[in-house]
């Protein structure tokens, strides 16, 4: 099935991504097909049973939180996908769409441990940390806050930004304490030359 190609790519190319997460790709295919069924076996226009089905799927994947731009195209191929497709009605759901999302995301399960990536992606600590001089009074929601303020989905998880964040802030609490201390050692040398 063509839009599990466009899964892998994610899946193995970006596995950070919140589009590339389990839930993303075995919500948002499932929920894609049974929506392209759907709209395949009750629309008899397939411009509009098409044009509905990819909408409804990034609507409703969005607010379940398991958007994954290849089920746009799972839906598409549910009503599209041609007399075999429509004659397996509801099938189709479970075999191909979930028997392949559930294949593909075990493979990208064994394929990024493996290779040292986190799968299913968690924010993890930096290799070199800088610790915070100051504790940020930010929470968690702020972080959604900003995110949902772009008014554009930004390919970052809110823990991820929280986690860059916090890194900026000890390097640059780092940083400001290093001039501290070298201009407390240019004020003594002063004063010791007096």
């Amino acid at each position: 099935m063509a839009p599990m190609g466009a899964s892998a790519v994610l899946l193995f190319a970006v596995p950070a991504s919140p589009l590339a997460q389990p839930w993303s790709i075995l919500g948002g295919n499932v929920i894609a097909a049974i929506i392209g069924v759907t709209a395949a076996r009750y629309l008899p226009n397939a411009l509009l049973a098409g044009s509905l089905a990819v909408a409804l799927a990034i609507a409703i994947g969005s607010l379940l939180r398991c958007l994954h731009p290849p089920s746009g195209a799972v839906a598409l191929t549910a009503v599209l996908g041609g007399a075999e497709v429509r004659a397996s009605g509801f099938d189709f759901v479970v075999v191909p769409v979930l028997l392949n999302s559930i294949l593909l995301t075990f493979a990208a399960l064994l394929f990024n441990n493996l290779t040292g990536r986190t799968y299913p992606h968690r924010a993890h600590a930096p290799q070199h940390p800088h610790p915070l001089g100051r504790e940020i009074i930010l929470n968690d929601e702020d972080f959604e806050d900003v995110l949902n303020d772009y008014g554009d989905r930004l390919d970052i998880h809110p823990q991820d930004l929280r986690k860059l964040y916090e890194e900026l802030r000890g390097r640059a609490d780092k940083r400001r304490a290093a001039i501290a201390r070298a201009r407390g050692m240019w004020r003594r040398q002063r004063l010791r030359r007096k």
